[in-house]
């Protein structure tokens, strides 16, 4: 009776601790597999949103530059009549993507006895025809199409619509005004238009697949449909009277945010059928346009939850085998270990410090239970230890990521950093020798035209040089935007970092400010390595400049040099850590050996050169390990005039 006692109260402690473990454990792998689940699916509609964006850019940029181009020809006031009309046939038959053309000029505007002047070139079936609108039925100037971008003095996306008769097709027109210098003075001189049919816009919505069911949803300027997989919506409905239909006060708001350009990404009900679903809602380069993707919740936590479920078989099943053996084990243990063998099960779950039955016999039960205090003493201070100096190790290790996670993040890591500018192209590379290092670089925009761009090498490794590199690459684009000069620029920084410098930490630096328009790069040094200069005829290390390092001693001085760039001109710059890596037997790579790579690399573009010279310091190192963080910046001049 007794034995059957014991059983069954081991079996019900085993089974209330166990429940509260197993169901802590898949509570928390279910929560942070979802969490992370949820993470991928916006990340992936996002993605998918931004393909959608760069795809209709691909297609309406050139439109919209198209009519900007016609705008700028049309401040000619000696362009004739035909050559207008030819302009807009020239345009038409040359975009496939353009309908048709307009060059609308206001009452009077091309003749003083001429009160409308609008060619017009249209696709018609196979060829290109031109006519010329506006009569006493059709006064054009009375039409949105001239009338917005007139009264908002800037071009404008219509709202779509069908024409009937024309393109027989859903259609937008953008439109933009053009002047002209009329007695000195600019003035407002018409509108040029281009009309775009909108299939190609449904067909590419339509393709858009997020897990089973997604779909996706393009809203207007004025929150007209212009797709949804419902066709009885499109062009009749805006997401306000849907609103209004459905009693839905927030897909009001939402329709609001879309319009005025707002990104969101949020769990919502689908409109189309009602179910659970993630919404994310993000604007078209079409001004006024939004885009947004709906996709089921359950599809997207479908393998979460079948993890949940395989996670909760296999821990009751295994609950249930640990139970039935500790019922079998307990059975066997004979009554005067009964005491004894209940403290022991009690320490063998984590109880440390379980009391033991008082014996005062010295048989082998009387040396077990002494042998059981010894050990019970020596676990408490074991385990106290080791929780002391896991937790004091655990906290290191997460400071340092998280050090080296903040000081990556300080650094420009996209790349093209400005796809708009075509005069230069740059790319750059740091990797730390720990978690954390004393290496920089960083480039930004003084102001439209002068780039600064940099490299830097703190004294020391480790948090503090870190810490000091951070501050030093603060203060450098503080100090920057002043406008000032290289030279002076180091001065300054040199100061402030020497101010209070009480662990006579120092930087090395190479600070560079390119006018992107002619080439001319005033740079100055701070006792860093000279970079390496790659012409189309030669490779060689800038002339060393031999000023003292930044941070040191206050009131520095430091020269401003000059050179320019040529088309297709690299400047490598590099911090020591480069030039002296070694491999097993302790040879450096030298900056001999870099120079003649640089010289010798068939990398013709910057981001090419840097990774092909990080391979070299690679397969040279071999598995030696890395002694001193490498970092790297190549820029190249694009601009000025191509070698022949």
């Amino acid at each position: 009776m007794i034995k059957s006692s014991l059983a069954l109260k081991l079996a019900v402690v085993v089974l209330i601790f166990s429940t509260l473990i197993l169901g802590a454990v898949a509570a928390n792998s279910y929560f942070y597999s979802r969490k992370l689940i949820v993470q991928q699916a916006e990340e992936l509609s996002r993605t998918r949103g931004r393909e959608v964006a760069n795809q209709l850019a691909v297609i309406l940029k050139p439109i919209e530059q198209s009519v900007r181009n016609i705008g700028l020809a049309m401040e000619d006031v000696t362009l004739t009549s035909d050559r207008i009309a030819s302009l807009t046939h020239l345009v038409v038959e040359n975009n496939p993507n353009i309908f048709g053309m307009a060059i609308a000029f206001k009452p009077y505007g091309f003749a003083n006895n001429q009160l409308f002047f609008a060619p017009y070139s249209y696709r018609d079936k196979t060829s290109v025809k031109t006519t010329l609108l506006g009569s006493s039925d059709y006064r054009y100037f009375y039409m949105d199409w001239y009338q917005l971008p007139r009264e908002l003095d800037h071009p404008i996306w219509t709202e779509p619509y069908y024409d009937d008769g024309g393109a027989n097709a859903f259609m937008t027109t953008y439109s933009a005004p053009f002047y002209r210098v009329i007695n000195g003075k600019k003035q407002f001189a018409g509108v040029i238009t281009a009309d775009i049919t909108l299939a190609w816009l449904q067909k590419l919505m339509s393709t858009i697949k997020l897990y089973n069911s997604g779909y996706a949803m393009l809203l207007s300027r004025e929150g007209t449909f212009i797709y949804h997989p419902r066709p009885e919506y499109l062009f009749n409905e805006t997401v306000f009277s849907l609103s209004e239909e459905l009693n839905d006060p927030k897909l009001w708001q939402i329709g609001r945010n879309m319009i005025d350009g707002k990104t969101g990404f949020f769990k919502w009900k689908n409109i189309q059928n009602n179910r659970s679903s993630f919404l994310l809602y993000m604007p078209l380069p079409i001004d006024g346009w939004s885009l947004a993707l709906f996709f089921p919740t359950d599809e997207v936590l479908e393998s979460v939850n079948d993890l949940a479920r395989n996670t909760l078989l296999i821990g009751l099943i295994g609950f249930m085998l640990f139970t039935a053996a500790i019922v079998l084990i307990s059975r066997r243990i004979t009554r005067p270990i009964h005491d004894l063998s209940k403290a022991a099960l009690e320490i063998a779950r984590g109880n440390l410090k379980a009391e033991l039955p008082t014996t005062h016999s010295r048989d082998e039960v009387g040396q077990l239970s002494q042998s059981f205090g010894l050990m019970q003493e020596s676990l408490q201070e074991y385990i106290a230890n080791l929780k002391t100096t896991t937790r004091q190790k655990e906290r290191i290790e997460s400071e340092l990521r998280i050090a080296h996670d903040i000081q990556m993040s300080i650094l420009p890591k996209i790349f093209p950093p400005f796809p708009d500018h075509a005069e230069f192209d740059i790319f750059a590379l740091l990797e730390p020798a720990r978690e954390v290092g004393g290496d920089l670089y960083d480039f930004f925009f003084i102001d439209e035209n002068r780039f600064c761009f940099l490299v830097g090498d703190v004294s020391g490794k480790g948090v503090p040089a870190a810490f000091l590199m951070a501050v030093t690459k603060t203060l450098l684009k503080v100090v920057a935007e002043r406008g000032i000069g290289t030279g002076e620029i180091l001065e300054k920084v040199n100061n402030d970092l020497a101010e209070d410098n009480e662990s006579c930490m120092f930087v090395t630096l190479f600070l560079a400010i390119l006018d992107i328009r002619t080439g001319t790069v005033n740079y100055s040094s701070a006792g860093h390595n000279p970079p390496v200069l790659r012409t189309k005829s030669d490779t060689s290390y800038i002339a060393p400049i031999n000023e003292p390092v930044a941070g040191a001693m206050p009131d520095m001085q430091y020269t401003t040099w000059s050179m320019t760039l040529a088309h297709g001109d690299i400047l490598f710059l590099y911090t020591d850590g480069v030039t002296e890596a070694m491999n097993e037997e302790h040879e450096l790579y030298s900056d001999a050996r870099l120079l003649d790579f640089v010289d010798t690399c068939t990398a013709a573009e910057p981001e090419g050169l840097i990774k092909a010279v990080h391979t070299s310091i690679t397969e040279f190192a071999g598995t030696a390990e890395q002694s001193d963080d490498i970092t790297m910046l190549a820029l190249q001049y694009k601009g000025g005039k191509a070698p022949q």
